[in-house]
């Protein structure tokens, strides 16, 4: 007898989260892309045995896939992603190639097959280091039942199909300092496999603007008061401001480290102590300036009630994100913590590199007064 049973709503987009919890356990999976398959395995966690297994499998036709931003800290001008040969599964080699401050390109680059941009999608969905070991695979070659198998359209498809996906699991009143009367609401979905928090301050009139703050997760600044940023001062001031004006809806969203998560922002900070500005430490690691999505956030709001706003941000994307994503914004306002000789050049570099909306020589000002 066969026992088949299927529960799942999204067969899809079960794969790629069986994927990305294989990928976050350091295992490979199988990737099926439209012309091609391939054995891909994140380079985080790579131990002497499963290289030595990669190896065993790949026969010298493995090969490592890289993000742009890493490749041009390795030397080369590349706005795509691309792909070093790797004769054998070298994890000193790869190591370097990936991660090392130092590291220069050894051999030729080309260009990444779609499996390999899948590859690498599924490390960045996984939280993981972009840096992917991919073993193409014939059509003659016998798969283990045991490895997780996913097709790459999933993989692209993914972050569309859980933005769409959000649902209410939750809520509670939540009393908070200097706004009593508040509310958490959690979502389950947006950013895959974790929840989201809606926290409703006062009594917001739905029917008009409401006030909305869009805070990705800071858990150094947030919750342990880091001075390496601004973030717990704009989450507080948020809710004070929330709480003495007529209430509002803050959005806290589960994208630590502009969406590289806790491990990759931890390693990009000792990057920072060496010298590395925010943007440029991301960089070395093979990030973006910014990982992060924010038309999840606008289904949140949506769900809520919510079609139009007045944005508390410093950040023009997240502003661009709700007017994209189909809500009126009729405003934005600056959302401002307290500069530090900690995070001066973190605000300087986010002013200057990413166009936000910061006025440091005046926050100085103002805290030389105070």
């Amino acid at each position: 007898m066969r026992l088949v049973l299927s529960l799942s709503e999204d067969p899809a987009v079960t794969a790629v989260e069986r994927a990305i919890m294989e990928f976050r356990s350091a295992r490979p999976v199988v990737i099926e892309g439209a012309d091609a398959r391939a054995l891909a395995l994140p380079i985080e966690d790579l131990d002497e045995a499963m290289a030595e297994r990669i190896e065993a499998v790949a026969a010298g036709h493995a090969h490592l896939v890289l993000p742009p931003a890493r490749l041009r800290r390795l030397g080369l001008d590349r706005e795509a992603t691309g792909s070093v040969a790797l004769p054998s599964v070298d994890r000193t080699r790869i190591e370097t190639l990936a991660l090392k401050v130092d590291g220069r390109i050894d051999a030729p680059v080309r260009p990444a097959d779609p499996v390999d941009e899948e590859a690498l999608e599924l490390a960045r969905l996984a939280l993981l280091l972009p840096a992917v070991i991919v073993v193409p695979l014939g059509a003659g070659v016998e798969i283990d039942p045991v490895l997780v198998r996913v097709a790459g359209a999933d993989i692209r498809r993914y972050r569309q199909a859980k933005a769409a996906d959000l649902r209410i699991v939750s809520r509670a009143p939540v009393p908070l300092d200097g706004a009593p009367a508040s509310e958490f609401v959690v979502f389950r979905g947006g950013e895959g496999l974790r929840d989201q928090v809606a926290v409703i301050v006062g009594a917001p009139d739905l029917t008009k603007p409401v006030t909305v703050r869009l805070h990705s997760a800071c858990l150094t600044g947030d919750l342990f008061g880091s001075l390496k940023c601004d973030c717990g001062d704009q989450l507080r001031e948020t809710v004070r401001f929330m709480g003495q004006n007529e209430g509002g809806i803050l959005l806290y969203l589960d994208q630590e480290g502009r969406g590289n998560g806790i491990a990759n922002k931890i390693r990009a900070y000792k990057l920072q102590s060496q010298g590395y500005d925010t943007y440029d430490a991301d960089e070395v690691l093979g990030f973006e300036a910014d990982q992060r999505r924010f038309a999840f956030a606008a289904v949140m709001l949506k769900a809520l009630g919510v079609s139009a706003v007045r944005v508390l941000t410093n950040n023009p994307e997240k502003i661009a994100a709700l007017k994209q994503a189909g809500l009126t914004v009729v405003s934005d306002h600056r959302v401002l913590g307290r500069p530090t000789a900690e995070n001066v050049r973190y605000l300087a570099s986010k002013r200057d590199r990413a166009g936000h909306y910061i006025d440091i020589e005046g926050l100085l000002a103002s805290s030389c007064k105070d």
